[in-house]
């Protein structure tokens, strides 16, 4: 018995072990051994002192002649980049570093404008590089469900699930919102699914405030595009975005708010992030008062004419 005891009690230790990484990102395997990061650095750095500690002594004797260092060669003149045709912000060329976020940010309102329709959103959000989360990320996750529903939810950022699919809650939390919403009566024909960033940040991080504030004139203009009756902001990430509050989730949710389009408001609603309640079922009481409170505001708005 000890001796089970103790196969069992390292199980569950690698199996705890394993569940941590994941969730922190960490879900492919590059090699076999573990590699020291920190080690390699510190290597570079003291070749780097070495290599300086040498130079002079290489240049103390009379000079031969040689032909010049590479870098002192002079480069012949690069043709100049051609100007975009249209309003939108040229791709990155290979190895170019995005826009300062501030330029983004001008960018992405100026793009995000001239969107007619979501698809043209879509588009536009395919071609954008003045994010750098897109070049980490293996696609775009724009949106799922249907974009005429009375109901539109946005997250916070797609997970690894999300970011294999290129669709909204597909993973653990997809499926226990799909729950959620089924308990209400509603499917993903019937709601509208986004996020407020649409690439993965990589590990699964938080998105930072400059990332946050380059996406947010995209889903803003989601948001207006689909005109849905009912906005929900899962987590406080969202709300907090979305709704300019600065309370917790905890504080905030179950509080119905105004959320202006320009064009019309909208009452929108912040509840836990099903992240969350996989990790507090105890949240869950309180998530189903929100539910509760989504349906029967939704039952009490006109019906919607179809267009």
């Amino acid at each position: 018995m000890p001796l089970m005891s103790s196969i069992l009690s390292r199980h569950d230790t690698i199996a705890d072990n394993l569940a941590f990484h994941l969730e922190a990102g960490v879900d492919v395997a590059l090699g076999d051994e573990p590699v020291d990061r920190f080690a390699e650095s510190a290597a570079e750095r003291s070749a780097a002192a070495a290599r300086l500690a040498t130079r002079p002594a290489e240049g103390a004797g009379p000079r031969t002649a040689t032909a010049p260092p590479a870098f002192t060669s002079p480069r012949p003149a690069s043709a100049p980049h051609r100007a975009p045709s249209g309003p939108q912000p040229s791709p990155a060329l290979p190895g170019e570093a995005p826009p300062p976020p501030d330029l983004a940010a001008v960018e992405a309102r100026e793009a995000a404008a001239s969107a007619p329709t979501l698809e043209a959103l879509r588009e536009l959000l395919e071609r954008f590089d003045g994010c750098p989360l897109k070049h980490t990320a293996t696609r775009l996750v724009f949106a799922d469900g249907n974009p005429k529903a009375r109901l539109m939810l946005v997250g916070e950022a797609p997970g690894r699930d999300e970011d294999i699919e290129g669709k909204p809650f597909v993973g653990r939390s997809g499926k226990l919102l799909d729950r959620m919403l089924a308990a209400i009566g509603i499917d993903r024909t019937a709601a509208y699914i986004a996020n407020v960033v649409p690439w993965r940040p990589p590990g699964n991080r938080t998105p930072t405030p400059q990332e946050t504030a380059i996406c947010l004139p995209f889903i803003r203009r989601q948001i207006e595009l689909a005109n849905p009756d009912v906005l929900v902001c899962l987590g406080g990430p969202s709300a907090q975005t979305l709704l300019g509050i600065r309370d917790g989730i905890t504080k905030a949710r179950g509080r119905w708010m105004d959320y202006d389009t320009g064009t019309r408001v909208i009452p929108a609603l912040a509840t836990f992030h099903p992240a969350y309640l996989l990790r507090t079922p105890l949240g869950k009481r309180m998530a189903w008062r929100d539910m509760l409170a989504i349906e029967s505001r939704l039952a009490a708005l006109p019906a919607r004419s179809n267009d």
